[in-house]
């Protein structure tokens, strides 16, 4: 196994807008990743993502907004702390209109480029994967209920 990066995609019956959103803001972040979320979708902003209670706590950085099509931040800093020299992961979302609903492509990146040994690269690789594989599929079920709320 390559350990390079991790790709997911899924399909949605709501608009880009809607999915961008869903993506990109707090009050939605935390109905399907994170406990809690602090951010502001614009370049350069940092924030935080929190499971638990605060016994996780990691930040983030926005790399690159364009409603509605993409959003990528910057996240799993060494020691965590923000440090734009540090090698971390970055996650982007694409989002392609489709038919009359939206492809989402996860792609998660960097995790050669972290500098972890042979056997830490293959944990936090298999961890995200486990991950990505649990909180995909609540994106697509959190968009479904967003959309058919009255």
């Amino acid at each position: 196994m390559e350990y390079g990066s991790i790709e997911r995609e899924i399909h949605v019956d709501a608009s880009p807008e809607v999915v961008f959103e869903v993506v990109s803001r707090p009050e939605h972040i935390s109905q399907w990743w994170a406990d809690e979320a602090d951010i502001e979708a614009k370049p350069g902003a940092v924030g935080e993502l929190v499971w638990g209670d605060r016994t996780d706590v990691l930040p983030i950085t926005v790399v690159k907004t364009e409603p509605p099509r993409l959003f990528s931040f910057r996240w799993c800093y060494p020691d965590g702390k923000v440090d734009d020299a540090a090698n971390t992961l970055l996650i982007t979302f694409e989002l392609t209109p489709s038919g009359t609903g939206t492809r989402i492509r996860l792609t998660e990146t960097g995790f050669r480029e972290m500098g972890w040994e042979a056997a830490k690269l293959e944990e936090q690789y298999r961890d995200h994967v486990v991950g990505w594989d649990t909180y995909v599929p609540r994106l697509g079920e959190y968009v479904a209920r967003l959309v058919s709320a009255p």
